[in-house]
């Protein structure tokens, strides 16, 4: 096969997956399921806030959160998902408060606690941001079934690529269904409302 009809190939697998993997999220949400004890999402860490705290799954429980994995010198999806989540807790007025948001990073080389404060200042105050050693990231990232992997740029600097879902769990830290953040800011703190 040549390297043209290799990509294409390629290119077509990619876009049936992608379809698939939309179709059942979309499936999933349309019927109003939601996870049960045995969702696959979701699972044991320890990580640290941009405060120095430390933060596990039993910080999570009692109030439905969002998650969301990205990194400090991501360019625009962070940066635009951030903006949606605050968004979305503002248009929640005092129910805001019934909720969580965290904001997980894939980078913890660069992404310290004080990187983390820094940058989140920009967004709802709801959002936390959690770091850690680079396993402790990696167990999380797992956990959720998401994806980071660093990629090297010219002058020997780096990105990463990473998993770009919003996660709604529910109090009992089970999942919930990926938020759709091209919504309106109403529709999202409707649907987060319903869990809290």
């Amino acid at each position: 096969m040549s390297p043209r009809n290799a990509f294409f190939a390629g290119a077509v697998v990619f876009a049936l997956g992608a379809v698939g993997l939309g179709a059942g999220l979309l499936h999933f949400q349309d019927r109003g399921l939601t996870a049960t004890q045995t969702s696959t999402v979701g699972g044991p860490f320890r990580l640290v806030d941009q405060e120095g705290r430390t933060v596990t799954e039993a910080d999570m429980k009692g109030k439905p959160h969002l998650v969301f994995f990205g990194f400090t010198h991501c360019p625009d999806v962070c940066p635009t998902a951030l903006y949606e989540m605050t968004q979305a807790l503002n248009a929640m007025g005092a129910d805001a408060e019934k909720t969580e948001a965290f904001f997980v990073t894939v980078d913890p080389e660069r992404d310290t606690p004080q990187a983390l404060r820094d940058y989140l200042k920009s967004f709802s105050p709801r959002i936390r941001g959690l770091t850690g050693t680079q396993e402790q990231v990696d167990a999380m990232v797992k956990a959720y079934k998401a994806y980071a992997k660093k990629q090297p740029l010219e002058g020997g600097d780096y990105t990463m690529d990473h998993t770009a879902v919003i996660y709604l769990m529910d109090r009992n830290g089970n999942f919930v269904a990926p938020i759709n953040p091209k919504r309106p800011p109403e529709e999202l703190a409707a649907e987060i409302r319903r869990y809290t």
